[in-house]
């Protein structure tokens, strides 16, 4: 599997395609909350399988001098294997050519563990987020 950061309407595309499957679809976001103001102003990224099917997908944009990491999803059939951990290292690689020192994400809580795993720590307490509890977490960077 391999990550790309969308260069090309099609790629846009792509990624939208997986976020409207996972948040729309699967867990019932409503479409303009998943689908906002700042797709325009963030870098965009795609996992494709080995066959160059977009598998996964996230988003980058700088807050407040800070790398805000969002809308890390992975298709159902590609969880587990590691593809999550692919594309928030792209997105890391990518937000220290942007001297970003530091990231912040809203992660929904039953994913914490896996942010915990690749070093984000978590700041807040439980809030929701289009009806689905998260907690801020955050990582410095190298």
């Amino acid at each position: 599997m391999k990550v790309i950061q969308a260069e090309t309407e099609s790629q846009l595309q792509d990624a939208f395609y997986i976020r409207k499957k996972v948040f729309v679809e699967e867990q019932h976001v409503p479409l303009d909350i998943e689908i906002d103001e700042h797709e325009d102003n963030a870098a965009h990224f795609v996992l494709y399988d080995e066959t160059g099917k977009a598998a996964g997908a996230g988003r980058f944009r700088i807050l407040n001098g800070k790398g805000k990491v969002e809308r890390i999803c992975i298709l159902p059939k590609y969880r587990g294997k590691g593809a999550g951990a692919q594309v928030m290292q792209a997105i890391e690689d990518y937000a220290k050519t942007a001297l970003v020192d530091e990231l912040v994400l809203s992660a929904q809580t039953y994913a914490i563990p896996f942010y915990e795993k690749l070093g984000y720590k978590v700041v807040s307490d439980e809030f929701l987020d289009a009806g689905i509890p998260h907690r801020k977490m955050t990582k410095k960077l190298d």
